[in-house]
């Protein structure tokens, strides 16, 4: 499994690194009023040796709305989040969507948790979100997705789509 970590469970605002301790993506959300627009970064291979600070590209924006469908931005590309990932199941706790790879995907908002399995006779599990703990009963750890090598392939969607179904589990939670 591939282990990502995640410097905070507010996910609108985290640093997610790898096992190596590398910084891989970060979210930033910054407050206003209305309408907010997270801004998923990846980064960016440093571009020679003695190029040591890290750069980042956009990889993408989720704009956050409450009454109606909130967006996915992917470069030029704009989309509902109905049309993209919409709901599924009792109480709407399913989100599926289709990967680049052209198969069914679908988070389950569990209560606790997030899981992402394909949407298929399988239901194989592909990634899974744990959440921080305290270390009162057993160890101390951080946030962490853990994703399958079987999906690595697709992990800028699996991180977008990660992001977005989070946020409304949390909401749910509250």
């Amino acid at each position: 499994m591939v282990r990502l970590t995640l410097s905070s469970e507010s996910v609108r605002n985290t640093v997610i690194t790898n096992e190596q301790g590398q910084v891989v993506y970060k979210t930033v959300t910054p407050f206003q009023l209305g309408v907010r627009t997270t801004t998923i970064q990846k980064i960016k291979p440093n571009d020679g040796q003695y190029h040591m600070h890290d750069q980042f590209d956009v990889l993408g924006k989720i704009e956050w709305h409450t009454f109606v469908s909130s967006k996915f931005r992917f470069g030029e590309t704009e989309v509902e989040t109905k049309e993209f990932i919409p709901r599924r199941g009792i109480l709407g706790r399913m989100r599926v969507f289709i990967g680049p790879d052209s198969r069914p995907y679908r988070w389950h908002l569990k209560t606790r948790v997030v899981v992402l399995s394909r949407d298929d006779a399988s239901r194989m599990e592909v990634a899974r979100f744990h959440r921080a703990t305290l270390g009162i009963i057993g160890k101390k750890r951080k946030a962490m997705l853990e994703v399958s090598p079987e999906v690595a392939h697709m992990m800028d969607t699996i991180i977008m789509t990660f992001i977005y179904v989070e946020k409304l589990r949390k909401d749910k939670e509250k």
